[in-house]
């Protein structure tokens, strides 16, 4: 169990890392014009949010399992912390995928470069919140278990 949440885990937060602090920056860097640089986003973000979507199964499965053998009241603080943060990191995940990124697919597929430069931001800025909250919940269990 736990080696399958750790997988998960590296999976979604090593996936965001990679695209905030490499692959983003690389493309902005001005080699692709917006009518390739946002088509190739879309599709890379395609790909990735299906494993995320697969990580956040794994990780709620085996995160519930593993706090139902100990029993929620015996479980450490540390544990209970990473399952709330855990929660809002899901929400803020599904509303970057049905919200930004959503009009995102639909200004690249409407040409609208302008809104889709504004969608992959938006995009940007909840994935570093997402990364935030996963170096908080790894903190949490970390120092508080």
């Amino acid at each position: 169990m736990k080696f399958l949440h750790i997988a998960a885990a590296v999976t979604w937060l090593g996936g965001a890392a990679f695209m905030l602090f490499a692959l983003r920056p690389a493309l902005a860097a001005g080699q692709l014009a917006p009518p390739q640089r946002l088509p190739l986003i879309v599709q890379v973000l395609t790909r990735f949010f299906a494993w995320v979507w697969a990580s956040i199964a794994i990780l709620l499965l085996t995160g519930l399992a593993m706090l139902l053998t100990v029993g929620m009241k015996n479980a450490p603080l540390g544990w209970h912390l990473m399952f709330g943060i855990g929660l809002l990191m899901f929400a803020l995940f599904g509303h970057l995928y049905f919200g930004p990124f959503r009009r995102l697919k639909l200004a690249v597929s409407a040409s609208d470069w302008p809104e889709g430069g504004r969608r992959v931001g938006q995009i940007a800025t909840l994935a570093l919140a997402n990364l935030a909250l996963g170096a908080l919940a790894i903190a949490a269990v970390v120092f508080l278990a």
